[in-house]
């Protein structure tokens, strides 16, 4: 319902209906249509974690690394494309700072900045990137470029720039960003 128009038309008897219940029923799990989003958005959260999971168990030298690199940025692509309408909601809501939907979004993302800041920090102490960044610097950069990418893509589309072109483009700047290396080519 969410992917076919905005949440603020949702009306409690419509969600009901689409789920095969009453209001009434509605009402005794959520108290309003934003608690029943707050949830679904919860949930989508929770599978984010994979992104942190993925940048820990991943080796960030030389073609595995940028392998790495590009399966990163394509399950963030994937993942904002799956959940376009709930990461929208959450979006909007934090921007007019409903602090439920901002602790969602932290809660989706903070894990994915811990994981790259540890990688960057282990790349740090091998010597591989400058005694001088803070790790949570650069993963913080990285964060922000692969979520608004992802939610951007379609307008990168309509000037010109193709999906495949901001992948690749991100998988260098990521790879790079952890390994301090200029990504393997060819």
């Amino acid at each position: 319902m969410l992917a076919s128009g905005s949440y603020r038309e949702l009306k409690v008897v419509d969600i009901a209906r689409e789920a095969g219940t009453s209001p009434a029923t509605f009402y005794q799990y959520f108290a309003d249509v934003e608690s029943a989003v707050v949830v679904l958005a919860e949930e989508m959260a929770a599978r984010g974690k994979r992104f942190g999971d993925h940048v820990r168990t991943s080796t960030w030298r030389g073609r595995s690394g940028y392998a790495a690199a590009e399966a990163l940025v394509d399950d963030v692509i994937s993942f904002w494309e799956e959940n376009r309408a709930v990461l929208r909601v959450v979006d909007l809501a934090t921007d007019e700072g409903d602090g439920r939907f901002a602790n969602v979004r932290t809660r989706l993302l903070n894990d994915l900045n811990n994981a790259l800041a540890e990688a960057i920090g282990e790349m740090q102490a091998g010597g591989r990137i400058p005694a001088d960044v803070d790790p949570q610097a650069p993963a913080g950069v990285l964060v922000s470029m692969l979520v608004h990418v992802a939610a951007h893509r379609y307008g990168f589309e309509f000037w010109g720039v193709r999906t495949a072109d901001l992948r690749t483009s991100m998988a260098r700047i990521v790879y790079w960003s952890i390994s301090g290396q200029r990504p393997p080519t060819g």
